[in-house]
């Protein structure tokens, strides 16, 4: 049973602490809080960042739950803690099957676990899916943001993977005030190109959009890359794709090879967690035996420490930080308290006496 949030807690026998309400947040919840503040959003993605470059978090490694009888899935945990103000620890729980798309539904669907910093007892779970892809498409925008700031700003866009994360990171640079003369879309399905195209023709998107035949089309003619593809493994080779420089951002981090790598200055957003799992970097500190390679974090260049150069091609590899998922999973939980729209499992926690 559901009743409209309360804002009471129950108090526990000691009477020291009180156990939070247990709340679920649907997805519909989810989005009528986000969409359209894509600007906010990108600021509570950066606060996030300068807290974890500050040590005011927990974001241990993510655990990958693989599967012998269908190798191409997996379920994701990334359990982080969260400190400045929000204050909330949590879990997201993601998975990723790609055979989903064949289906007409989306790869990925994910819940978010919110816990109280105080008692730990679980608050919220919160359909996470769209949390996920806003802050994946937050990143990518802030990113885009400082890598750019040195360098003509950039008239020409391309996509390579053509989902619902591209179609996101496209919402937000479209809403923190990107535009651009000419977009460039390609995807291994052509039917998935075009009907990105049209999606993005439909959202009033300036300038002049184009499938393209190919990767290496996209990279030559776009001064801003977004990677967006459920790439296993590298399959962009040849440095001199990105030989104009372009800012390229590798949000699904095992599309270029440790060559592509190498020739380019490279930032990202936690380096323990990006050089794992097989990503891109991964496999180039596997090739040199050396970090050398890396430039430093999107941190290290908001603060002012890294200065990304102009006369490279720039890559920005982020793994993505649980810490973010908390960032704006507590905004959303935040705004539909505020409103009382909050819905509450009445007596989620049965048992508050010890002894009965």
């Amino acid at each position: 049973m559901t009743t409209v949030y309360s804002p009471t807690t129950r108090s526990t026998p000691a009477g020291t602490l009180r156990v939070p309400p247990f709340a679920v947040v649907s997805g519909a919840q989810v989005q009528s809080v986000l969409q359209g503040r894509e600007q906010r959003i990108v600021e509570l993605i950066e606060e996030a960042y300068r807290l974890h470059a500050e040590g005011d978090t927990v974001n241990p490694p993510s655990y990958f739950l693989r599967f012998d009888d269908r190798p191409t899935s997996r379920i994701i945990a990334l359990p982080a803690s969260l400190g400045g103000e929000t204050r909330v620890d949590g879990l997201k729980w993601i998975s990723s099957f790609p055979q989903n798309t064949t289906a007409g539904i989306p790869r990925a669907s994910a819940v978010l676990i919110l816990n109280d910093h105080d008692t730990g007892y679980p608050f919220a779970c919160m359909e996470s899916s769209i949390i996920s892809a806003s802050r994946t498409a937050a990143s990518a925008s802030l990113a885009a943001g400082w890598l750019c700031r040195n360098r003509p700003r950039p008239v020409s866009l391309g996509f390579v993977g053509t989902g619902l994360i591209a179609r996101y990171v496209h919402t937000f640079l479209a809403g923190t005030g990107w535009s651009f003369d000419n977009i460039g879309v390609y995807d291994l399905s052509h039917d998935n190109a075009t009907a990105f195209r049209c999606c993005l023709e439909q959202s009033g998107a300036a300038g002049r959009i184009t499938v393209h035949d190919s990767v290496e089309q996209v990279v030559r003619l776009s001064d801003l890359v977004v990677f967006a593809t459920v790439a296993a493994r590298p399959h962009v080779h040849d440095p001199a794709w990105f030989a104009h420089r372009p800012v390229v951002l590798h949000v699904s981090l095992r599309d270029l090879a440790p060559a592509v790598l190498l020739a380019s200055a490279n930032i990202v957003d936690d380096v323990e967690h990006c050089l794992r799992a097989d990503t891109s970097p991964h496999l180039t500190e596997r090739l040199t035996g050396n970090r050398r390679f890396l430039d430093g974090t999107l941190a290290d260049v908001m603060s002012g420490r890294v200065t990304p150069p102009a006369d490279r091609p720039v890559v920005f590899s982020p793994f993505g930080l649980g810490v973010l998922d908390l960032a704006l999973g507590k905004y959303v939980y935040d705004r539909l308290a505020g409103s009382g729209e909050l819905h509450v499992v009445d007596d989620f926690f049965h048992e508050l006496n010890r002894y009965g």
